[in-house]
């Protein structure tokens, strides 16, 4: 009877679980759900045909037979990966992920990059999760907690910003509460912190909640109400007079946009230059 096929992303989702011995940090991590990562995992025993971990109140614990298999799978897939990289590596090619929210800052300045070192190339990756995940990538920006393996490249801060054309005068909580507030996140909790620091209590009759900052951003620039963004991603909108802010008030959130690099590629020309690039202010 033939074998079915090898389960390699299940091997995965077995090395991420076993670092964390935690469903919720692997599925973070791994940009899953908890229930995806459960269904891999019993996927791959059922394939290995015994259990890797064992279920307990507080998390996860290695099996004998889990704990014996782990190192040999960690070094395969690690093996897996370099093999690939090396393949896939254009020389002075960068492969960069990024959160879309962020690239009203980063594209300038890939731009710039790229004119000054026609000889580096970034190849960017977009996506709209949160998350630590960088196979396959020489760099990667996240958004979060400050994080000590990487290059912080600025904190986040919150400020109101609006399209010219929506204020007459002065923004008083009477006025601001005739506007429809943009919130970047499907909870409300960046106009809440705002709102909270400033001591503004406008009677709010109309939201729209966005998946991202950027697009936030983008219905506040078309006039469709005002939104919480932070003054680095809208410099350029601010400076050109699309949007402007008519509160001085800005909130520091506590999380921060951090550059993850390859562990072994700090001595590479091209990266070096892409960190100094987004690191220069």
């Amino acid at each position: 009877m033939t074998r079915p096929a090898l389960p390699l992303n299940a091997f995965h989702t077995f090395v991420i679980t076993a670092r964390h011995l935690n469903l919720t940090r692997a599925a973070s991590e791994l940009c899953l759900t908890q229930s995806a990562v459960s269904r891999k995992i019993a996927a791959l025993e059922a394939w290995l045909g015994f259990s890797v971990f064992e279920r307990h109140a507080r998390g996860l614990r290695l099996t004998e037979r889990g704990a014996q298999l782990l190192p040999e799978v960690t070094r395969g897939i690690e093996q897996i990966l370099r093999a690939a990289e090396q393949a896939g590596r254009t020389e002075g090619a960068i492969r960069l992920r990024a959160p879309t929210c962020v690239l009203r800052w980063l594209l300038p300045r890939l731009l710039q990059l790229e004119l000054e070192q026609p000889d580096v190339h970034i190849s960017l990756t977009t996506t709209r999760e949160h998350c630590q995940q960088r196979e396959a990538f020489d760099a990667a920006i996240i958004y979060g907690p400050p994080c000590d393996d990487g290059v912080m490249l600025f904190a986040e801060r919150l400020i109101p910003v609006v399209s010219p054309e929506l204020l007459s005068g002065q923004l008083t909580p009477d006025a601001l509460s005739r506007l429809t507030f943009l919130h970047p996140a499907r909870d409300r909790r960046d106009w809440q912190r705002w709102l909270s620091a400033s001591g503004l209590q406008p009677d709010i009759a109309r939201h729209q909640h966005f998946d991202t900052m950027d697009l936030a951003i983008g219905a506040a620039l078309q006039g469709f109400g005002i939104t919480v963004a932070d003054p680095h991603l809208v410099a350029e909108d601010l400076a050109a007079g699309r949007l402007v802010a008519p509160f001085n008030q800005q909130v520091e959130t506590g999380a921060v946009y951090t550059l993850l690099r390859r562990p072994d590629g700090r001595g590479l020309t091209p990266l070096t230059a892409l960190t100094r690039r987004l690191t220069d202010v």
